[in-house]
């Protein structure tokens, strides 16, 4: 089973939103966390914007990219274009990708939005990553 790590900057919303799509969306297909370049808090309007679509991400904390090492990933998202703050260890994964997503935390209005890209792109992934697997397995 693959192995996803998203990261932010603070791992308080975007890469929250993203991990709870990706283990109900991915349940039994990837293994997925999520983590920041530094901790802080998920915020309330991520929990609450997850919620209203079914999600319940209440029980997720915010985690420090220090403490997972990059060998046990197979995928590293990036939701915030902080990949170029990354250590390079964790660029160089099998599957790297840079979403450069739009910070709702600077403007709350925008979380419905934020979130269901994000929804699409864990789909997408999901998806390259199962493909990805048969490929090497067949």
């Amino acid at each position: 089973m693959k192995k996803v790590m998203f990261v932010c900057k603070k791992n308080s919303a975007r890469s929250q939103m993203a991990e709870g799509f990706a283990k109900t969306l991915g349940a039994g297909k990837i293994e997925v966390t999520s983590s920041g370049l530094e901790a802080s808090q998920v915020r309330p309007e991520a929990i609450a914007t997850m919620r209203d679509i079914g999600i319940d991400i209440s029980d997720q904390t915010s985690k420090p990219l220090s403490d997972f090492s990059p060998e046990n990933f197979d995928a590293v998202i990036s939701l915030c274009g902080c990949g170029v703050n990354l250590p390079p260890e964790w660029v160089t994964r099998e599957v790297f990708e840079d979403w450069q997503l739009d910070d709702p935390a600077e403007q709350p209005e925008i979380f419905p939005r934020v979130r269901d890209e994000i929804k699409e792109r864990v789909m997408r992934l999901i998806e390259s990553l199962e493909a990805a697997s048969v490929g090497q397995s067949g």
